[in-house]
C-alpha cells in the first residue's frame, strides 16, 4: 500500500516526527558509559507515553523477526545494524550504538535513527562510517522530490556509499510510511536512477542508508530479531523519515528545536 497523506494527515505527521526527533537527541545526551540497554528501554517507553502517542516496535510481529519485538526502541551496538534488541548490556567506552526509534501519534507514524560513539574513545574507522550514512542519508534527501523516482534516491545513497568504499545490502532499506511504520515503496540503498514509483507530494519515506565495514551479508542473533554483520565487523545507519512537497522533501524526524 502507498499512501498520500492530506494536508491534515501531514501536520501530525510533523508531530510524530518532532517527538521522534526530540526523543533520539534526549537519548543521545543520556547515553554515557555504563548505561544499560535496558534503561534506554525504560526512558523510550515512559516518553512516548507522556507524549500520549504509540510505540511501532513492542507489538510488532513480522515475518523477519521472532514473534513480537517486545521493546520500545532498537538499539544496536557494534556489529550489531537492524532491530537491535534491548538487553541486559551497559555500554563501554568507544562503542559504537544505533538507537533506532518509530512512533505513532494521532494515527500517523515517523521512523527516524541516529548512530554516535559513546565515551571518549573515537575509533576513526567508526566515526568516518557515522558520516559516510550521514552524507548517503544528505543526497537521498537531495534527492526527493516531485517527479523524482524511487531509483533516484537509492542511486544517491548508494553512490555516495560505494565511493566511500562500503559494501552495500539491499534486503532492507528505506520504506513508505504513514499509519503503518511499513508501507511501499521499498527503497534500496543502491539502484539505477529513473526507475521505479514516481514520487508525489503528501507522500513520506523513511530513508535509511546503514553499512557494515566489511561485508554486506548478515546473519540473525539467537534472540530472533538483531541483525549483525557476518564479519563482526562494526556498523552504521542513518535514518529520517520525510515528506515530499511541492518545493522537495522536508525532513520531519529533526527534533523542534533544531527545526529551519
Amino acid at each position: 500500500m502507498i499512501e498520500i497523506l492530506n494536508h491534515a494527515r501531514l501536520a501530525r505527521a510533523r508531530d510524530s516526527g518532532a517527538l521522534v526527533g526530540g526523543i533520539l537527541q534526549t537519548l543521545k545526551s543520556r547515553c554515557k558509559v555504563g548505561t544499560n540497554l535496558m534503561d534506554i528501554d525504560r526512558w523510550t517507553k515512559a516518553m512516548i507515553s507522556e507524549a500520549g502517542a504509540t510505540s511501532c516496535y513492542v507489538d510488532y510481529a513480522p515475518s523477519f523477526g521472532r514473534g513480537p519485538f517486545g521493546h520500545y526502541i532498537c538499539t544496536a551496538v557494534n556489529d550489531a545494524v537492524l532491530h537491535g534488541r534491548p538487553h541486559d548490556y551497559d555500554l563501554a567506552d568507544g562503542d559504537l550504538l544505533t538507537l533506532d526509534l518509530a512512533v505513532s501519534k494521532a494515527g500517523v507514524a515517523a521512523d527516524a535513527a541516529i548512530s554516535f560513539i559513546v565515551g571518549d574513545t573515537k575509533p576513526p574507522e567508526s566515526v568516518a562510517m557515522i558520516s559516510a550514512t550521514e552524507r548517503a542519508l544528505a543526497a537521498a534527501i537531495a534527492a526527493a522530490r516531485p517527479g523524482a523516482r524511487i531509483g533516484d534516491i537509492s542511486h544517491a545513497i548508494g553512490t555516495v556509499l560505494g565511493e566511500a568504499g562500503y559494501p552495500i545490502n539491499t534486503e532492507f532499506g528505506g520504506h513508505g510510511i504513514g499509519s503503518t511504520m511499513h508501507q511501499d515503496p521499498h527503497v534500496p540503498n543502491t539502484g539505477r536512477p529513473g526507475r521505479g514509483y514516481t514520487l508525489r507530494p503528501g507522500l513520506l519515506l523513511a530513508l535509511e542508508p546503514w553499512v557494515m565495514a566489511d561485508t554486506a551479508r548478515l546473519v540473525t542473533d539467537a534472540d530472533g530479531w538483531t541483525l549483525r554483520s557476518a564479519t563482526g565487523c562494526r556498523t552504521a545507519h542513518s535514518e529520517h523519515t520525510v515528506a515530499i512537497t511541492e518545493e522537495g522533501a522536508e525532513i520531519l524526524t529533526l527534533p523542534q528545536q533544531a527545526r529551519p
